[in-house]
């Protein structure tokens, strides 16, 4: 395999944040709060951080940025357009709800989906899957079979949007025309909790049933 990942699950939410590494270059998917002992495993692993992936800008999943731009200033930390305001706001970013004051530096650069991310010899393709944050992405590489699908899609569930910017119909849209139209056998590394597959989702997960598609 050309790519190497490696799951850190990491702070009171229990975060998944991916360490992704492929012809010796490193990106780093949502270094979440309380990654404080990452840069040293990431120093461990010789890596070399070159990008930074937000797949959405909830305190939980922008936690770390700020440790890795210390140890590397030239990493390059992509977020989703319309949640780069969430970076440097704790009530944007919710954080603020749970009486810390989680902030990042701001994004190098802003994603608007659909778009394509090189690292190494891996491609990865920036699907619209917001609805559980205004800007959320998944990053989905085909030749892989796998996406990083942040809080969007989980192991029987979907993200929650009963919160400020969130939008549960236009997740359930969203995970169903970019998500579910993937190949049963597709990976899904979520923000928190278990590995799934797109197979598995559209047979078992309760959210995106036919009753639940009527409503929409």
């Amino acid at each position: 395999m050309s790519l190497q990942i490696e799951c850190v699950i990491l702070g009171p939410l229990k975060t998944n944040t991916y360490l992704l590494e492929s012809q010796g270059q490193w990106a780093v998917v949502d270094p979440a709060m309380g990654a404080g002992g990452l840069p040293a495993l990431l120093q461990k692993r010789g890596a070399d951080v070159s990008m930074i992936l937000l797949t959405h800008g909830h305190g939980d999943h922008i936690g770390g940025v700020g440790e890795l731009k210390q140890v590397w200033p030239r990493a390059l930390c992509y977020c989703p357009a319309a949640d780069a305001d969430m970076l440097d706001d704790p009530d944007r970013n919710l954080s603020g709800v749970f009486g810390l004051a989680i902030t990042s530096p701001p994004a190098d650069e802003l994603l608007n989906a659909p778009a394509v991310l090189t690292l190494g010899d891996t491609t990865w393709h920036v699907l619209d899957t917001s609805g559980h944050s205004p800007g959320g992405v998944s990053f989905y590489n085909p030749q892989e079979g796998l996406v990083l699908a942040g809080d969007s899609l989980f192991y029987d569930g979907i993200g929650r949007t009963g919160f400020r910017g969130g939008d549960q119909q236009r997740l359930l849209r969203n995970v169903r025309a970019q998500l579910m139209t993937l190949p049963d056998e597709t990976r899904v590394l979520a923000g928190h909790g278990p590995e799934t597959t797109i197979g598995r989702e559209r047979s078992k997960n309760r959210f995106l049933s036919e009753a639940a598609a009527d409503r929409l």
